[in-house]
């Protein structure tokens, strides 16, 4: 998506590849491809100025979209790299504007009609676009047509890179041709774990998948399916989330705190979970602190989600980023790439955020370092191996639980369409109150109030965690994308 996504952004992907034989095993990997700080970055850069790491150059991170494309092309692509990106080349000289980008164009009104960069594209002639007329990113389509002929390589070092370089600086920022050239991405086994039968693969630090371990660890030891969604169970689930939100505050990028390797490592496991689970009140809720979390952290915003399953079993759950919608808000002219502001996913030391919350030290900016992120790309498959399910979101904070509601919607025999459609409940310990959609059973709200909650009742419609899901269910696939971003599901 044009507003949430590109190839100035980074992400992460969970990919299943499918078992060779019929006895065999399937094998399950993540790329972490998120954007790293410049090597002239450094944990007070933001002392001064907290809204530069929102918007302008010293916002933006090093991409890594195209290296983790790459990585996952030579891994496993069967089609040549060029024939992959030309259809985005031909995306990008020209199409219809839709309903979720002419909504963003209207909100983002100032920038598109006060910034030279953006006007050319968003509102030419000096008026915003509107939804179905036509919108062309000509430089944009002229940047992926060398790269489908050159490959990534072209985005990293030559003009492209000269380009990216000379505006970001142009805005304030640190980017070296440098930080482009000794990008990397991480390869690695998934995180495994698993939710009663089911075996569950997701997305390591620095991105929220223990977490998501750590809720369905502590949720698998009721009868949820059951008993329904009773307000009770509905409470319980609200309990897990405020107990994820404190794991989630001891979580960053492993490798700048190596004494953070075990206390990151216990957060998915069974044995962390029967430890707090005796903190776990079916009665009420309690103030933040009761959760013990160590610090407070930056909230991401903005992403986008793609799960894709193919004939083979063959699955992947991707999310990619570039952080607040239309990112840093800079625009490379010449080479038409949205950069990111994903520095803004650091904390910034001594700096309290407006709850008076002290800032994560695991979470400050350092040379080469990766924020944390929200993001958990997952995939679940059957006792038996087979494929189940490829999730993930979009919606910063609410990413995770609007992940953990989805899975559990399905558990409750909802189909794919009405597990993400279904109204959803968010508390991540601050603000003291649970986001509850107005969808919802007011027997479940009156439980909520009842239990000691503080609820906040608040449209369906508004723009908040966005599911995308792919679903096997009795040998066939099913998916859904989320209606709350205006997403659509489609097969081939």
């Amino acid at each position: 998506m044009t507003s949430s996504a590109g190839i100035g952004g980074g992400g992460f992907m969970t990919v299943r590849v499918p078992p060779t034989t019929p006895a065999g095993t399937s094998e399950v990997f993540t790329i972490d491809y998120r954007e790293t700080a410049p090597e002239l970055a450094s944990k007070t850069m933001y002392d001064n100025n907290p809204s530069a790491a929102k918007y302008g150059g010293l916002a933006v991170g090093v991409p890594g979209e195209l290296r983790g494309f790459e990585e996952a092309h030579r891994r496993w692509g069967y089609l040549p790299w060029s024939r992959l990106v030309q259809p985005s080349v031909e995306l990008a000289a020209e199409w219809t504007v839709d309903t979720e980008l002419a909504r963003r164009i209207q909100t983002y009104s100032d920038l598109m009609l006060h910034s030279k960069d953006w006007s050319a594209v968003f509102a030419p002639e000096g008026k915003l676009l509107l939804q179905g007329e036509t919108i062309q990113r000509t430089n944009y389509s002229r940047t992926l047509d060398i790269i489908a002929n050159e490959g990534p390589r072209a985005f990293y070092k030559g003009p492209i890179a000269d380009s990216i370089i000379r505006k970001v600086n142009e805005t304030g920022g640190i980017l070296t041709h440098a930080d482009l050239e000794k990008y990397t991405v991480n390869v690695e086994r998934a995180l495994e774990g698993t939710y009663h039968d089911k075996k569950v693969y997701t997305s390591h630090a620095p991105t929220s998948g223990p977490v998501l371990l750590h809720m369905l660890n502590l949720l698998e030891r009721f009868d949820l399916i059951g008993e329904g969604r009773t307000p009770l169970n509905v409470h319980r689930i609200v309990e897990a989330m405020k107990f994820g939100f404190a794991a989630r505050t001891r979580i960053g990028d492993l490798a700048y705190y190596a004494g953070s390797l075990g206390r990151v490592a216990e957060i998915p496991t069974k044995e962390f979970a029967d430890m707090i689970a005796v903190n776990l009140t079916d009665d009420r809720t309690h103030p933040p602190e009761y959760y013990n979390p160590e610090f407070d952290v930056k909230i991401d915003h903005g992403t986008s989600h793609v799960s894709v399953v193919d004939k083979n079993g063959m699955a992947i759950a991707l999310t990619t980023t570039v952080n607040l919608v239309f990112g840093s808000q800079v625009l490379d002219p010449e080479t038409g790439i949205i950069m990111n502001d994903e520095m803004d996913d650091f904390s910034t030391p001594g700096a309290s955020n407006g709850f008076g919350l002290r800032p994560s030290p695991y979470n400050y900016p350092e040379p080469g370092k990766r924020p944390l992120s929200s993001i958990a790309s997952t995939i679940l498959e059957h006792a038996d191996g087979s494929f189940y399910l490829a999730i993930g979101g979009s919606g910063g904070s609410q990413i995770f639980p609007a992940i953990l509601q989805t899975m559990l919607n399905l558990g409750w025999g909802m189909d794919a369409s009405q597990a993400v459609e279904y109204g959803r409940v968010h508390d991540q310990l601050y603000p003291e109150a649970v986001a509850a959609d107005n969808i919802l059973p007011a027997p479940v709200i009156d439980g909520l109030l009842d239990r000691g909650h503080k609820v906040k009742v608040l449209d369906i419609n508004r723009v908040a965690a966005v599911v995308q899901v792919v679903v096997n269910k009795d040998g066939k696939i099913y998916a859904a994308s989320d209606s709350r971003k205006n997403g659509i599901a489609a097969g081939y």
